[in-house]
């Protein structure tokens, strides 16, 4: 009777055996698969951390000159819309993946137009009322 119980408890455990690998290799290609997964270059998103800098700066000027009366809505509609092209631009130049050289310097070219509007119409010496 021994014997029966031996060979039954080792075709359970063959079978048992056979469940729990299958289970641990599939979690090792999953894991595997994950880890390259993540170490994949992020490909989305083209960083531009000076445009990027350059840009909440003047937005914080324009929002500065607004509080003090320095500029009228008129102004903070035209350097508004100075602003929002300047974004687009940054937009259309990452959306290849890549911002050139030429991009880069028409960006910078713009932003520089929008630095001196900015002090332009914030020193004309016209108030908000």
């Amino acid at each position: 009777m021994p014997e029966v119980w031996l060979q039954a408890l080792t075709l359970k455990g063959r079978k048992f055996m056979k469940k729990v690998m299958t289970i641990l290799l599939t979690l090792g290609i999953m894991l595997g698969l994950s880890a390259v997964l993540w170490a994949q270059p992020e490909t989305t998103r083209v960083r531009t951390p000076r445009i990027h800098r350059r840009a909440v700066g003047q937005h914080k000027r324009i929002q500065q000159g607004v509080r003090s009366g320095e500029l009228t809505r008129g102004e903070r509609g035209v350097l508004g819309a100075e602003q929002k092209d300047i974004h687009q631009d940054v937009k259309e130049a990452r959306a290849d993946g890549v911002v050139t050289r030429n991009e880069r310097k028409e960006i910078t070219h713009d932003q520089n137009k929008a630095n001196r509007d900015i002090y332009r119409l914030k020193h004309n010496r016209r108030e908000r009322r």
